[in-house]
């Protein structure tokens, strides 16, 4: 299983879990009696809202942490790449030409 096949997966039991706890809850209103909620009605819309929030929330820190991760390596290697020891030869060599005139 790919990495966007599974999180294609995650995002459709969210929203799958989103509407048929809302769907549950507006029939809890619909049935008899009219206007009053089991409990197990609310129960069960509160854990579809953990479920679904739980599953956003963890890819979205994921895909932050991740983002953060690769450029703090990106930035890492671009400073040891601008750094090289090559390029401060070259640039002490400038320098001292420059101090010399």
């Amino acid at each position: 299983m790919t990495k966007e096949t599974k999180v294609n997966i995650q995002v459709i039991s969210a929203i799958a879990m989103l509407v048929a706890g809302t769907a549950l809850s507006i029939a809890g209103f619909i049935v008899p009696p009219t206007g009053e909620i089991h409990s197990s009605v609310l129960n069960f819309f509160a854990e579809c809202l953990i479920y679904a929030g739980s599953i956003f929330g963890i890819t979205i820190y994921m895909q932050t942490k991740f983002s953060d991760i690769v450029s703090y390596f990106n930035n890492k290697f671009s400073d040891k790449a601008t750094n090289s020891p090559s390029d401060k030869s070259e640039e002490t060599g400038e320098q001292t030409r420059h101090s010399a005139h």
